[in-house]
């Protein structure tokens, strides 16, 4: 068991890219993180997320886990909202790491004026189910079929959280 007490979190910087993407390709194989096949490139990764709210999670200089945002419209009516990215690496997974992750995040992005965060979660992937709801997300229904993987239908179970000091709780 990882001791969580040395496990620091800090903003991400593009020379972190090397090992966000590796934690992210860990996330694509197991099959039930993402609808990605490929790892974006750096550039890609970075015009489809938030210039904010980009986060580490590292211990000894080694990077465990990281977390971002990502814009769910362009709309301007739509501002406050974003949708959630935790990945964490694979020995790393259950210790505690993506809690620590999600917490910074939820403060990092109410400092940023976000209202509401949002994820769309595999069934499967009963850690992240656990995670979200762990951290003040509540279930809010299921897409059926949104999506294929290797040809397979897959559904999302959405979760939201609001925030609770910006006032729309």
């Amino acid at each position: 068991m990882r001791n969580n007490q040395n496990i620091t979190i800090r903003p991400m910087k593009k020379s972190d890219w090397n090992a966000v993407s590796k934690i992210y390709a860990e996330g694509i194989a197991t099959g039930i993180a993402t609808f990605e096949k490929e790892i974006p490139t750096y550039e890609s990764w970075n015009s489809s997320h938030l210039n904010t709210c980009r986060l580490i999670a590292e211990q000894n200089n080694t990077v465990l886990g990281w977390a971002a945002l990502s814009p769910v419209s362009s709309r301007c009516v739509y501002g406050g909202v974003a949708e959630v990215s935790v990945y964490i690496n694979a020995i790393s997974r259950g210790q505690g790491v993506g809690s620590k992750l999600m917490q910074s995040l939820i403060i990092s992005s109410e400092k940023e004026g976000l209202w509401t965060l949002q994820s769309g979660i595999f069934p499967e992937n009963i850690g992240s189910c656990k995670l979200h709801k762990k951290s003040g997300f509540r279930y809010i229904g299921k897409r059926e079929r949104v999506g294929k993987i290797d040809g397979l239908w897959k559904d999302n179970l959405l979760y939201e959280r609001r925030s609770t000091i910006i006032g729309v709780a």
